[in-house]
């Protein structure tokens, strides 16, 4: 997977913005003011997000290439590597689990207001 590709995708989800909000290499996707994914522009090896404690402990023991999340809450958050045995559909699979995740935990009030414009 591409960083072209990996940004594209997530941008085409509703209510996503993009930043660099810590440095000028760390990219980081948004859904209502929160976070879903980062990712390193310079050096596109891997991608942090969000997912179910569960899961993120089945994921991790499952593939090589998901790992806690670097500089992250290790409970909430994974690091996905784009070049070990994690399949360019399983890791689309992960940032909608992770869109949805953030998504889902947004205010009410907060997700009437994206809904609304």
């Amino acid at each position: 997977m591409t960083f072209e590709f990996f940004r594209e995708y997530c941008l085409r989800k509703p209510f996503v913005t993009e930043g660099f909000p810590f440095d000028a290499s760390t990219h980081v996707l948004k859904v209502g003011g929160k976070m879903f994914a980062l990712s390193d522009i310079d050096n596109f090896t891997g991608i942090n997000l969000k997912a179910d404690p569960e899961k993120s402990i089945d994921l991790r023991e499952r593939y090589m290439g998901i790992q806690p999340g670097w500089h992250m809450n290790k409970t909430h958050w994974n690091t996905v590597s784009v070049q070990e045995d994690v399949s360019d559909e399983l890791i689309l699979e992960l940032i909608d689990h992770s869109y949805s995740l953030i998504y889902n935990s947004l205010p009410k009030k907060v997700r009437n207001e994206l809904e609304m414009g």
